[in-house]
């Protein structure tokens, strides 16, 4: 099979999976396990609603795992169908053009088969950058992040994490006026897109801030 599914996505496959591995280990009533195993299958049917039979049968496998050691092979196989997230160093300064001497980082050194955004933090201009892709096109949000030394809920992936506060300056409606928006979100790129399990949040968080 061809990759089929993305970053986020595995990451909700995954939770689902050790949802019904904790509820495994918890419970032996078969009929609260059916009903469980029965409700992981509808949500991860959805993903693949309009995928192949077999990568329906594939999906489907992944909610009637049974044990842990079983989990992490069908994770693994699952992991070389994720399409992973995509953007050139160049791509990147095209979204931010004003900034001069934009210092992108290794893109290498990242691993997109688990990201939905990338983030970095640039001390020549001492702005932290976001790029994802909303819509099919590659967008970019720079702002200051202040850490607060406290974890709290991510705008972004909603887990429970040390989170900063991203304020973003935008032009205000009047002539030399600015508006500065923003919200908390993690502090750690990594652990947020590994929380991450749909792009309704991130999207959201980037239209509110591009109004």
């Amino acid at each position: 099979m061809k990759p089929f599914i993305q970053p986020y996505q595995y990451h909700f496959i995954h939770k689902q999976m050790q949802t019904l591995l904790n509820a495994q280990s918890a419970s032996n009533d078969e009929s609260v396990l059916r009903a469980l195993r029965t409700m992981a299958t509808e949500r991860l049917l959805e993903i693949v609603a309009d995928g192949s039979d077999e990568q329906q049968q594939f999906v489907q496998a992944l909610a009637e795992v049974d044990n842990t050691e079983k989990a992490e092979k069908l994770l693994a196989q699952l992991r070389s169908y994720v399409i992973p997230f995509e953007v050139t160093e160049q791509e990147i300064k095209k979204l931010f053009p004003k900034v001069k001497k934009l210092r992108v980082p290794h893109l290498a050194e990242f691993d997109m088969f688990t990201r939905s955004y990338v983030n970095w933090f640039d001390s020549g201009t001492n702005k932290t950058f976001l790029v994802t892709r909303m819509n099919q096109k590659l967008v970019g949000l720079q702002g200051t992040l202040t850490r607060i030394n406290e974890k709290g809920i991510c705008t972004l992936c909603n887990g429970y994490e040390e989170v900063g506060i991203l304020l973003v300056e935008e032009k205000g409606k009047q002539l030399g006026t600015y508006t500065k928006r923003g919200n908390y979100i993690c502090t750690d790129g990594e652990k947020c897109n590994q929380n991450i399990t749909s792009l309704e949040r991130i999207h959201g968080f980037i239209e509110r801030l591009k109004k």
